[in-house]
């Protein structure tokens, strides 16, 4: 490989100032839409008592889930020393910084009082997974902003494979606390799991890498700069793989479930008699998000498709949008089975089907996290050097076939 030189985004243009001012009034919009939300109540949104995790929590839980797969590139270049991805390995471990605060600031205001916070943080109650992904989040803020600056320091440079080795483990670790805040939730008959933990994991590979990509081709045709296809071709494959993985654990997961007596209930209501979470799961999860994607990456006629790949990565998100919205929504929806083996009837929602309906303020919040984590990534492209002057296939890999 040649030596790698890298840049940073001029930013001086219109356009690149228009960009700026619309993620900014995006999030603008989000913080005001919280504010109105924690002014006025509980009530103006979609939640009740049944249902206290709602939309906002499907942008965060999704956006953090996403911030550990986005390290995937960096890691695998350090880690596991594949020099054609090396490149991107700044940008990639700035991505996943973005998207965990993204995350994050949805998580905060999304509770009602985000001045409960430093409660969270100073107060440890560690029989709580809650607490445990407090100590995961910064955490990973703290090790992947090492990692960054050993990539970036020619003085310490030395200390980058060291620091990409941690930075992986605790991603991991990370992804496994966040699934495990459901796969130790039993009193839900769609929680309790223990194969939530694993299934996060490969959840965050493909979520991360779709916006990865997405993030790079963009970049790449906004300023102008070469990309060539060997690189491209190598993530398509690779978000191939992990597409496939995570239909495997869907299947995995409902085939379990279907073979333990407790959950056939659940089952049927998410399958078959779910109104529109079963519709969520069939046609976001299943088909957008994965059946048809993994056709298009490996269709012949599309491997080269530039166009094709960035709708593919569009569906993947769409899809895991979808993916956590039905383990948040239809997990509470469903009623928990407080008696097994009888029916129970009272005025408190008892064996009701929760209802739940996303309020705009609400959806509003959850863009403003994305937009958020956009913001940070297009504003650090500008002030620091995060991206290869080049990615033309003769700098990154000179024995790419053509």
């Amino acid at each position: 490989m040649s030596k790698i030189e890298y840049t940073s985004v001029e930013g001086k243009s219109p356009a690149y100032f228009a960009l700026l001012g619309s993620l900014g009034l995006m999030v603008l919009i989000g913080l005001l839409s919280a504010y109105y939300m924690e002014h006025h109540g509980h009530h103006v949104t979609g939640m009740t008592n049944q249902i206290v995790w709602g939309l906002p929590h499907v942008f965060a839980i999704f956006l953090i889930v996403a911030a550990s797969g986005a390290l995937n590139v960096a890691s695998i270049a350090s880690v596991f020393s594949k020099k054609i991805y090396e490149p991107m390995a700044r940008l990639s471990a700035l991505l996943a910084v973005a998207l965990l605060a993204g995350g994050l600031v949805v998580l905060l205001l999304d509770l009602g009082r985000p001045d409960r916070l430093i409660i969270a943080m100073t107060y440890y109650n560690f029989k709580s997974i809650f607490a445990w992904n407090i100590i995961l989040y910064t955490g990973f803020f703290a090790f992947v902003g090492v990692y960054l600056w050993t990539m970036m320091d020619h003085n310490v440079y030395k200390f980058k494979k060291y620091a990409g080795f941690s930075a992986f483990i605790w991603r991991l670790i990370l992804t496994t606390g966040t699934g495990s805040i459901f796969g130790f939730l039993v009193a839900r008959s769609a929680y309790d799991a223990a194969i939530m933990a694993p299934m996060f994991v490969i959840m965050s590979f493909a979520f991360g890498l779709a916006i990865f990509l997405l993030v790079l081709m963009a970049s790449y045709k906004w300023t102008g700069m070469e990309l060539g296809d060997a690189v491209l071709r190598r993530l398509r494959n690779l978000l191939g793989v992990f597409v496939a993985a995570v239909l495997y654990f869907t299947v995995v997961y409902h085939l379990t479930n279907l073979y333990a007596t407790q959950h056939h209930g659940f089952e049927r209501f998410m399958l078959l008699d779910g109104g529109i979470y079963t519709n969520v799961f069939w046609i976001g999860e299943v088909l957008i998000g994965g059946l048809i994607p993994l056709a298009m990456i490996y269709a012949p006629g599309l491997k080269d498709n530039r166009t094709s790949l960035g709708f593919i990565c569009l569906m993947i998100i769409l899809g895991g949008m979808a993916k956590v919205y039905t383990i948040l929504i239809a997990g509470q929806a469903y009623p928990m089975e407080l008696f097994p083996g009888y029916e129970v009837s009272s005025s408190f929602y008892d064996g009701m089907v929760n209802s739940y309906s996303p309020s705009l303020p609400e959806f509003l919040l959850g863009i403003s996290g994305m937009a958020m984590a956009i913001l940070i990534v297009v504003f650090a492209l500008k002030v620091l050097r995060f991206l290869p002057a080049s990615l033309a296939d003769a700098v990154v890999d000179p024995h790419a076939a053509k």
